[in-house]
């Protein structure tokens, strides 16, 4: 049976006052926990005890053994935050709760829930990084003792780790629990397949030991030849790895494990580059493999020279070397701080990189709509493959691989991203979407009022990009909502010839506690977006003698559209309306406005259907800017007839977007072409030029 001694007696490195502050949380903890049990029978102080062995063998401080003993019971039992400050400290009780769920509030949705429970455990982490150390901990032996649930829930449960505690643990450098809690998870999601490939390493193994020895010993006597200590070790694949490279490099079982894995460890910087030489000396290089962590090290603080070696019958070598401190960064990352007081500050840029990262958790959770979203946006940050690019000043910064210039823009700082316009990679222009590689200088051009586009969204691979993007965009929204809401609703009070400054702030607090809404910009917001007629809130803004004439008044004027007002109007793409069209509005819930042609059939049904949704609208005199038209053109098969076609359209200062031929029969062809002209006199102006090819018999504008 575990009891508390087993834990005391880990406890040697702590001074023996403090591991008795230790035993009373474990016998606090017991006597709140009396007469619960977990599912496989064991009383539950069982699991805390064991969380905090985990901790423990990592050299964790008392305050956070504490914590461990004591993670469940403000959940689980009827102690209060406060019963522990006044028994362990005001830092013990703030641990505990940055462990604990979210109880009291009830969720629409599981998912929702645990989104809203992770979002507060971040915060906690933002504030003191062991609870995230106490979180992985419980979540191990969670995952440990998983077996005895339902296979449904065992399988939620791995997949959940899968997708947020394992990459945690790797993002803090905890590389010994990542492993474990990756195996275990793979163990409970796909058992079959765990069992299956558990067996061929173990066949593997009996067969591959002969090579390992020898590589080994040769490695070894190398070393030594050259007058340099290391301790040269194999290295063995675990579970999840080789079947995570089986599953995306396609490849079988086999030729995974015929690349044989070494790791040397030494006692100082200098010494692993002399180790380095003497393999390459050992054995051939492959060109394009080696890789520098220790000069550049990872997000996560890991360090390492990685290369790979072609042995002896062409076998493929790995091998890692570092020194010791880095051995227990690799192994323990974070936690190595707690593991080697002796030592400065071994985990010292371990810890500065938590921060940072925490640091762009936070802002990020600000900036994040719910829950559900930061979760989504965490996910994407946790991904573990970096590149390394150069800023022009020379300064490295580090990226998700895949990461575009406009990632490396939000990287920079907030404001960069939000005005650039244009990126060189190595001095060379390159569009905004082009994939970094590692090693490039990037130079981002800004430009005053540039602001960051929608489309963007589909190519940024950083969580601080798309937040970023997101949070303007929403801003943007309803700023532009407001805008519209605005003119929306002095247009409806115009015929009832009031404006909005002559409405009393009492009738307009009445009207916003009908339509349950705080402010007057939200009601403004409401009727932009579509959701709310103007003509309606209009009359709950009359004066009570006005609004039973409201129904007599003439209609207004039309509204006036410049075509440039931004994401709130926008032109239909199943007619393409441009400039001195005739045009009708129609308010689309959560949309905002949309601009239809009057001949356009799928207005004339909506005008049928719903005809207090349709506006009437015009176009400005001024209206400005490049508009989409559909043409469709019939012309001869003739020889280099389209070249000349597509000459002429440039010749008219108009820009073709699309082009498409359809072949109708041996002498005719039919073109489908999208322009872009600047209003409805450009475009005729285009169609007479066009029509004076002798080729061309028809031309026709499209609509729907």
């Amino acid at each position: 049976m575990q009891t508390v001694e087993t834990l005391i007696e880990k406890l040697h490195y702590l001074p023996p006052e403090v591991a008795e502050d230790v035993r009373r949380a474990y016998y606090f903890a017991e006597q709140a926990h009396e007469g619960q049990y977990r599912r496989s029978g064991d009383p539950y102080i069982i699991h805390p005890l064991a969380v905090s062995k985990i901790l423990a063998d990592m050299h964790m401080d008392a305050q956070s053994l504490q914590a461990a003993l004591l993670h469940d019971v403000i959940e689980d039992t009827h102690v209060s935050k406060e019963a522990l400050t006044d028994a362990f400290g005001s830092i013990v009780a703030d641990l505990v709760d940055g462990v604990s769920k979210i109880g009291a509030i009830k969720f629409e949705s599981k998912a929702e829930a645990q989104a809203e429970n992770f979002r507060k455990m971040v915060l906690a982490m933002t504030k003191d990084i062991r609870v995230v150390l106490v979180k992985l901990a419980d979540r191990l032996h969670n995952m440990r003792t998983l077996g005895v649930l339902h296979p449904q829930k065992r399988r939620r449960i791995a997949i959940e780790t899968l997708e947020i505690y394992a990459p945690i643990a790797n993002r803090l450098g905890m590389n010994n629990i990542r492993v474990e809690l990756e195996d275990l998870c793979f163990t409970h999601m796909y058992p079959m397949r765990s069992a299956r490939i558990k067996k061929a390493i173990k066949a593997a193994r009996g067969n591959r030991k002969d090579m390992v020895t020898k590589i080994q010993d040769a490695v070894t006597n190398r070393i030594a030849r050259d007058g340099l200590t290391a301790r040269v070790m194999g290295r063995e694949k675990h579970l999840y790895s080789i079947y995570s490279k089986m599953k995306t490099q396609r490849k079988p079982f086999n030729e995974i494990m015929d690349v044989y894995g070494f790791r040397i460890v030494v006692d100082s910087v200098d010494m692993c580059y002399r180790v380095l030489g003497a393999v390459h000396n050992l054995y051939k290089p492959v060109p394009g493999r080696f890789k520098d962590y220790i000069a550049i090290p990872k997000a996560n603080g890991y360090q390492s020279l990685h290369t790979t070696l072609i042995g002896m019958n062409g076998v493929p070598i790995e091998i890692q070397i570092r020194t010791e401190d880095m051995e227990a960064m690799a192994n323990n990352g974070i936690a190595a701080h707690w593991l080697y007081k002796s030592d400065p500050d071994p985990a010292g840029g371990a810890q500065n990189r938590a921060k940072e990262w925490l640091k762009g958790l936070l802002e990020m959770q600000q900036r994040a709509g719910n829950s559900l979203e930061f979760i989504e946006t965490v996910k994407i940050d946790l991904f573990p493959d970096e590149v390394y690019v150069f800023t022009p000043k020379g300064h490295i910064l580090e990226l998700p691989s895949g990461a575009t210039p406009v990632d490396f823009a939000y990287a920079v700082h907030t404001d960069v991203g939000n005005s650039c316009v244009a990126a060189r990679l190595d001095h060379r222009l390159v569009p905004l979407s082009t994939p970094i590689q590692s090693g490039q200088t990037i130079k981002i051009i800004t430009a005053p009022g540039a602001c960051p586009n929608p489309a963007w969204l589909s190519f940024v691979t950083t969580a601080k990009a798309r937040a970023n993007i997101r949070h303007y965009l929403k801003n943007q929204r309803r700023s532009e909502s407001v805008s519209l809401g605005r003119r929306l609703l002095d247009k409806a009070l115009g015929s009832f010839e009031l404006n909005l400054d002559a409405i009393p702030e009492e009738r307009i607090r009445q009207a916003l506690d009908v339509s349950s809404l705080k402010t007057l910009d939200d009601l403004l917001e409401d009727i932009g977006l579509g959701n709310q007629m103007a003509q309606i809130a209009a009359r709950r803004l009359l004066p009570l003698t006005q609004q039973d004439t409201a129904a007599d008044k003439s209609k207004s004027p039309p509204l006036v559209i410049r075509g440039a007002e931004g994401m709130i109007i926008n032109l239909a793409k199943c007619c393409r309306p441009i400039p001195g069209d005739s045009v009708v509005g129609h308010l689309s819930s959560g949309r905002g406005m949309v601009i239809h042609r009057d001949n356009c059939k799928n207005i004339a049904t909506e005008m049928k259907e719903n005809p207090e949704k349709c506006l009437s609208v015009e176009w400005a005199a001024d209206a400005e800017g490049e508009y989409s038209v559909d043409l469709r053109v019939q012309m001869e098969n003739e020889r280099g007839a389209l070249a000349v076609l597509a000459s002429l359209i440039s010749q008219i200062d108009a820009n073709i977007e699309t082009i498409n031929l359809k072949e109708k029969d041996a002498h005719l062809s039919v073109v489908s072409l999208r322009i872009t002209v600047r209003n409805r006199k450009h475009l005729a102006r285009a169609i007479r030029r066009m029509r004076t090819l002798k080729a061309v018999n028809k031309i026709t504008r499209m609509r729907n």
